[in-house]
């Protein structure tokens, strides 16, 4: 994935795709279910999915230097992820990288990817 950090542009495009996901999140209650999983303050996991993705789309591995192996199941195994919750976040990644224009052919490289990741989280049925 080392050319998808460059391709969405480096740090700063990281950072608004991230910034676009929780913001759509927080304000759009067709994502209700997924943002009833994070806290009342989403600056923790913006920064902790902005230093995730810096490495996990080739950039630098900011989440490994400063939290080790990112364990992505274990730390989502508290909370209930479901069909529900899968559909959401991806709906809510796509509607952000559809809106920060994101070209199509890594759109449709970054869904794939995002959903065998998102699917992996899943810990319950519906």
């Amino acid at each position: 994935m080392s050319a998808h950090y460059a391709r969405l542009g480096g740090e700063a495009g990281v950072r608004r795709l991230v910034d676009r996901f929780y913001d759509l999140m927080d304000s759009d209650p067709d994502y209700y279910a997924v943002r009833k999983l994070h806290p009342g303050d989403l600056g923790s996991s913006r920064e902790k999915l902005f230093l995730f993705l810096s490495g996990w789309t080739g950039g630098p591995p900011l989440y490994t230097d400063k939290f080790g192996h990112p364990m992505l199941r274990r730390r989502h195994l508290p909370f209930p992820i479901g069909e529900v919750e899968r559909d959401q976040w991806m709906a809510c990644m796509n509607r952000a990288m559809d809106e920060l224009g994101v070209e199509p052919a890594l759109r449709e490289e970054l869904t794939r990817a995002f959903f065998k990741t998102a699917d992996f989280m899943r810990n319950r049925e519906g």
